[in-house]
């Protein structure tokens, strides 16, 4: 996958089907937010609604049909819980 942000929106281009997503504002927010251990409806809490002045429910709605959308394309991937860490994410931290 090849990702580039310009002008605080993100170009993403999948390598599965060579899709391009330009991403706008409140899409950035969450990929850069999406770090496989917060849960999406944390991100749009913590992050859209504090960012941009929407009502939760309707926030999240609209983040859950973007992230299906990108994982449908292999961008993202989709999880009911958080994803392991790796051993090198691990001894990268220390």
């Amino acid at each position: 996958m090849a990702a580039r942000e310009l002008d605080g929106e993100m170009m993403i281009m999948s390598a599965v089907d060579s899709t391009l997503f330009t991403l706008n504002e409140t899409a950035t927010v969450i990929w850069h937010a999406a770090d496989g251990k917060t849960a999406l409806s944390e991100i749009v809490r913590l992050e859209v609604c504090r960012e941009f002045e929407v009502e939760p429910d309707e926030a999240y709605g609209d983040a859950l049909e973007f992230v299906e959308k990108l994982a449908s394309h292999g961008v993202l991937l989709l999880s009911d819980a958080p994803i392991p860490e790796t051993r090198a994410e691990v001894v990268k931290r220390a």
